[in-house]
């Protein structure tokens, strides 16, 4: 009895561990800690979905109800993996729906999902709560109507970026009218129209819904008759009305309707919307704490300056560099490109104006067209909480353009100022002094990406044997080459994974590796002939991706992927 209760307070104090690398260092102390924790893990987390197998999951934790899973590398975001490369998301739910009958909640990112996948979700987990899609692709709209139909306690549809083939319209209808419990709904990148009945419906019985994002061909009319029944709404992404001819009353429902929804604290969408428009969304910007307007191009400077100002609570921004210098504990500006060409003129200015007036901010997310190290240095005094700093240089090459010189000194101030930075993006002329610095100073750095930058095998070496939390590397168009690579051999059995593509690394030096690190797959991606094409072990390789693992090489790999 004593042991049962022992065991029975260790889970509740295990509850207050909702990371999970503070439950896997917990379930080292000993075997009954182990045991309980296994048995108590109901949310697990997995970045990589070839780093183990679904059996072994399932074995390590017999009672899990939410799970996030990722698939394809981070720079699948930015083209540079194959579109076929794999994350095929199928295995992962035939094993759950035998084994974790109970699932609630499925979290995907880069993964591949097909209507298959989500009808079998939809009729296997008869609890299922949440669904979570984010950069995903091979599925329609169809497999969302699957889920809208049999999940009769969905509290959370949420597609964010994700490539769908919208095949008709009529997937709202598809909700049964006795779905009430709906508290997220976001279908933003959706392209297709949807029926404005079956959508005012759903939002009329769904007392909860606190967040609602819309895609773009959702009417004004439709956006004033949900914002009537949904007051409650915190968190909404517009559509884009205001391309068609209204008139001049349904914009001043528009308002009041607005105006009445006092707990709106983020706003987003915007997409096609004419500037002047803005001012109907006045009444609320008091309120918030977020605004996303990175897919709002057309909106001038002087009307983001006018908006921004009404904003006095604003946290987070997301912008394009359309705002210009003129123009938060987290901020984003996106590049906008028509035609081919950048539009918007962002530089240091800018980001130095920013720091000075936000001394709080800690994320970062910067697309401009210049820096200097002077301007770096001084953001680095100004905002030492920094813990993601991500810096584009539309130029990646581009020095100091004031002095001509390398950014290294800039960089380095960054790294050295910010004791807690864990992200960070490099950007314009780098020399290996900017990776002495790193391995220097990134005591707690675990993510960083690479682009263009070094001068020799050295550069990332000072980072492989300086950044003790390193998890992820992500290198591409840089000269570092096979010392550098097997520099690294020991450091990447602690590291979740390693890209480098368009770099000096050659398929002997990742045969070398691959022989040496047996925990590790070693992927060689040659896209354009396939990796029987690379007859000469010295040739370099496109990309190369290696990632610690613990069920081998993966069974799906296309012919243009070896793993070594």
């Amino acid at each position: 009895m004593n042991d049962y209760l022992s065991d029975e307070l260790l889970e509740q104090v295990f509850d207050f561990l909702p990371q999970n690398k503070d439950r896997n260092s917990v379930s080292l102390v000993c075997k009954s800690w182990y045991k309980v924790e296994r048995f108590s893990r109901t949310r697990v987390s997995i970045s990589n979905c070839y780093s183990t197998s679904p059996q072994r999951l399932i074995t390590r934790f017999p009672n899990v109800k939410a799970l996030t899973l990722k698939g394809k590398p981070h720079f699948a975001d930015f083209d540079l993996v194959p579109h076929d490369w794999g994350g095929f998301v199928y295995p992962w739910i035939q094993a759950m729906v035998e084994n974790y009958p109970g699932l609630e909640e499925l979290r995907l990112k880069r993964m591949v999902v097909t209507d298959e996948s989500l009808e079998l979700i939809s009729v296997s987990f008869k609890n299922f709560k949440s669904l979570v899609l984010v950069w995903c692709q091979g599925f329609t709209t169809d497999g969302i109507a699957a889920i809208a139909k049999n999940c009769r306690d969905l509290r959370e549809l949420d597609l964010q970026e994700n490539e769908v083939e919208d095949l008709r319209g009529q997937w709202l209808s598809c909700f049964p009218d006795s779905c009430t419990t709906l508290v997220t709904l976001n279908f933003a990148c959706l392209k297709g129209e949807v029926n404005s009945g079956d959508l005012e419906r759903l939002v009329a019985r769904c007392p909860n819904l606190r967040s609602l994002r819309l895609n773009v061909p959702v009417a004004l009319e439709t956006l004033n008759k949900i914002l009537v029944k949904a007051p409650q709404l915190v968190e909404l992404g517009t559509g884009t009305f205001i391309r068609s001819p209204y008139s001049i009353d349904a914009y001043r429902k528009l308002t009041r309707n607005v105006a009445n929804c006092k707990s709106i604290n983020s706003l987003s969408g915007f997409v096609e919307v004419i500037p002047s428009c803005l001012i109907f969304f006045f009444p609320i910007c008091s309120t918030l704490t977020s605004l996303d307007l990175s897919c709002a191009p057309e909106i001038l400077c002087i009307d983001l300056i006018r908006l921004v100002q009404q904003c006095t609570k604003l946290q987070r921004l997301w912008i394009l560099n359309t705002i210009e210098d003129k123009g938060l504990d987290e901020l984003r500006v996106f590049p906008y490109f028509c035609g081919g060409m950048v539009n918007g003129l962002v530089t240091e200015e800018g980001l130095v104006a920013i720091s000075t007036g936000c001394p709080k901010l800690h994320y970062l997310l910067y697309f401009c067209h210049q820096m200097t190290n002077a301007a770096l240095i001084t953001v680095a005094k100004n905002n030492p909480n920094f813990t993601h700093f991500r810096l584009c240089i539309l130029d990646p090459t581009r020095p100091d353009h004031v002095t001509s010189q390398p950014l290294d000194e800039g960089f380095g101030a960054i790294v050295e100022a910010c004791k807690n930075l864990k992200r960070l993006s490099l950007s314009g002329l780098l020399t290996d002094q900017v990776f002495l610095y790193i391995g220097t100073y990134g005591e707690n750095l675990e993510m960083l990406s690479v682009a263009y930058a070094g001068g020799s095998d050295k550069g990332m070496e000072y980072v492989l044997k300086g950044c003790r939390k390193l998890s992820k590397l992500e290198i591409r168009n840089s000269p570092f080459g096979d010392s550098a690579l097997l520099a690294g051999a020991g450091k990447y059995e602690t590291m979740r994974s390693l890209w480098m593509s368009s770099c000096n690394i050659t398929l002997q030096g990742c045969k070398m590796l691959a022989d040496k690190m047996k925990v590790l797959n070693v992927e060689v991606i040659n896209e354009k002939d396939g990796i029987e094409e690379i007859a000469d072990d010295k040739q370099t390789v496109e990309k190369m991706y290696l990632y610690r693992t613990l069920d081998g090489p993966r069974k799906d790999a296309p012919y243009f992927v070896s793993t070594l």
